[in-house]
C-alpha cells in the first residue's frame, strides 16, 4: 500500500534537515546537512546551491519510499533572498556578517520606532531591515533587479513552486519591516519603497502550488505534491498552542536549538525591554507574542566542550555546592546579556561530565531569567535540542517551583509544526512530560549569586 506523506525542510542557523512524515505525523525518514556559509564572494552568504543539491537528492530518495503529496519549509528568520526571473540577483547574507558601520547612523535615522515596530537594535545582520538597507546602498545596481523580497521559508517554496509569496512570521521576526500591533508594513518599507517587492500576503499553511516539472524531474516526486509557503522556525514550534492562546491561557514555550526562545502567551507587550534581546515575534495567526532569547545551543556546546558527555546528578550537586559559576555571556550574537565576556567564577570544572553540568546550569540560569524578565506565567514547555538533556528541565523547575515545566516528547517542535501546516485544523494531541523538580541543596543561594555577577556593570566589554 502506498504511504501518503508530508516532506518538511527545517533550515536551522546550524543544520539543515528534510524529515519525511506519514499522515499521523509519524517519521519515515530523515536526512540531514551542515548549513554551511561561504566566506568568499561580496559577503558571507548561504550556501543555497549546496542545500539545494542536498534537497533534490533527499527528495529523490524520500519518493521512493513514499507517496510525497506536499513539502513544507520551516527555516531560521532574519534572512531573505533578493530575486528575480531567474534567480537571485545576490547571495543571500549571512545575518551573523558584521556590517560596515557607515551606513549605521543613516539607518539608524530611518529606522521604525521600538514602540512601532517591537523589533529591537540587535547586532550584526540580525535585523533584516538593515541588511536589505545595506544591501541597497551597497548593490544599487543589483538591487535595482530584484522583482522580490522572498522571506527564507518563502525564498525555498518560490524555488520549488514558482510562486512568490510573503507570510507573517518571517515578516514579523525582529525585522524593523512590521507593526506586530497593526498588522502592516512598518514606516522603513514605506520609506524606502520596498513594499512592491514585497508579494502577497499569504497564510504559512496556503499551498502555492506543485512542484515545477523541471524541478519534478531530478526529484521524482509526483504532480500532485504541492509546495506550502512556510513558516519561520520558533514559530512552528507554537502551532499547537495557538488554541490555548485563544482561550487566553498564560503559557511560555522554550523553543532551543542555536537559539533559546522563550515565547510568553498572555504576558504583557509592556514589559518588552529593547536593550535585552526582548520582542515580539508574530505568531502564525497574526498576534503578537512577547519573546526573550539568547544563543542556548550556541552558549551550550562552548561551556561543555568539543567531546561533551552527559552528566550525572551528582556532578550538577558538586557544582552547584562549590559555587562553580559560568558568567554571561558565551556567544557573539544576541541575548540579554550582549557584550559581556562569558567567564567561569569559582573552582573551574574538572572533567568533560562537569563541563556539561556547568552549561546546563548556565541555560536553566538563562532561561530562569529570561521568563521572569517576560513576567511568563502558566506551564512552560521546552521543546527542540534541550530536550535531549536528562537535566535540563528539572534544573529548570527546580528554579521555578510555581510553575510546571514540561518537557515535549515530540523529536522536533519545528518538524512537527511543519507538519501540521499541511494538516491545518488538525492539532494534535500535546505530548509532554512534566518533569519533577531536581533536589538541589543551596540552589537558591546559587541563583541569587549568579544574577547578582551576571548584571555588574563591570562586565562588561568596552565597546
Amino acid at each position: 500500500m502506498t504511504i501518503n506523506a508530508t516532506v518538511v525542510l527545517d533550515i536551522g542557523k546550524t543544520n539543515a534537515k528534510l524529515t519525511l512524515l506519514d499522515a499521523a505525523g509519524a517519521i519515515l525518514a530523515e536526512e540531514r546537512s551542515p548549513n554551511r556559509i561561504i566566506q568568499t564572494g561580496p559577503y558571507p552568504h548561504h550556501d543555497t546551491e549546496g542545500l539545494w543539491d542536498w534537497l533534490q537528492t533527499g527528495l529523490a530518495a524520500f519518493s521512493r519510499l513514499a507517496h510525497v503529496t506536499a513539502i513544507v519549509p520551516v527555516t531560521h528568520g532574519a534572512t531573505a533572498a533578493l530575486v528575480d526571473d531567474d534567480g537571485l540577483v545576490l547571495p543571500i547574507l549571512d545575518y551573523e556578517s558584521t556590517l560596515p558601520q557607515s551606513l549605521a547612523a543613516e539607518y539608524a535615522s530611518l529606522r521604525p520606532a521600538f514602540a512601532d515596530s517591537l523589533s529591537p537594535q540587535l547586532p550584526c545582520g540580525l535585523n533584516l531591515g538593515l541588511q536589505l538597507f545595506w544591501l541597497a546602498r551597497t548593490y544599487p545596481q543589483e538591487f535595482a533587479r530584484a522583482r522580490h523580497i522572498l522571506t527564507y521559508p518563502q525564498y525555498w517554496a518560490w524555488r520549488l513552486s514558482g510562486v512568490a509569496a510573503s507570510e507573517v512570521t518571517s515578516l514579523g521576526c525582529h525585522t524593523d519591516l512590521w507593526q506586530p500591533q497593526q498588522g502592516v508594513y512598518s514606516s522603513l518599507v514605506e520609506t524606502m519603497d520596498w513594499a512592491p517587492l514585497f508579494p502577497p500576503l499569504q497564510a504559512a499553511w496556503t499551498a502555492l502550488g506543485p512542484v515545477l516539472p523541471q524541478r519534478r524531474e531530478r526529484n521524482g516526486l509526483l504532480p500532485d505534491c504541492q509546495v506550502l509557503c512556510g513558516i519561520h522556525d520558533s514559530n512552528a514550534s507554537l502551532l499547537r498552542y495557538l488554541d490555548a492562546q485563544e482561550q487566553a491561557q498564560p503559557r511560555t514555550v522554550l523553543s532551543t536549538g542555536t537559539w533559546a526562545i522563550a515565547a510568553a502567551f498572555g504576558a504583557p507587550l509592556g514589559r518588552l525591554d529593547e536593550t535585552a534581546d526582548m520582542l515580539a515575534n508574530v505568531h502564525a495567526l497574526g498576534q503578537p507574542v512577547a519573546c526573550m532569547r539568547f544563543m542556548g545551543g550556541r552558549e551550550f556546546a562552548v561551556l561543555a566542550g568539543s567531546e561533551p558527555q552527559v552528566c550525572g546528578v551528582d556532578d550538577i550537586a558538586r557544582l552547584v555546592s562549590q559555587g562553580t559559576l559560568a558568567l554571561p555571556c558565551f556567544a557573539e550574537s544576541g541575548g540579554p546579556f550582549v557584550g559581556q565576556a562569558g567567564r567561569i567564577a569559582g573552582p573551574a570544572p574538572r572533567t568533560a561530565q562537569e563541563r556539561y553540568a556547568l552549561a546546563t546550569l548556565y541555560c536553566a540560569l538563562m532561561s530562569d531569567y529570561c521568563l521572569d524578565a517576560l513576567g511568563a506565567g502558566g506551564p512552560v514547555t521546552v521543546e527542540g535540542s534541550f530536550t535531549d538533556n536528562p537535566h535540563f528541565a528539572s534544573v529548570l523547575a527546580a528554579l521555578r517551583p510555581g510553575q510546571h515545566v514540561a518537557v515535549s516528547q515530540d523529536a522536533s517542535g519545528t518538524t512537527c509544526g511543519g507538519w501540521m501546516l499541511h494538516r491545518w485544523g488538525e492539532v494534535p494531541v500535546m505530548a509532554a512530560t512534566v518533569m519533577a523538580a531536581l533536589a538541589l541543596d543551596g540552589l537558591t543561594a546559587y541563583r541569587e549569586q549568579w544574577r547578582a555577577l551576571a548584571t555588574e556593570p563591570a562586565l562588561k566589554i568596552r565597546a
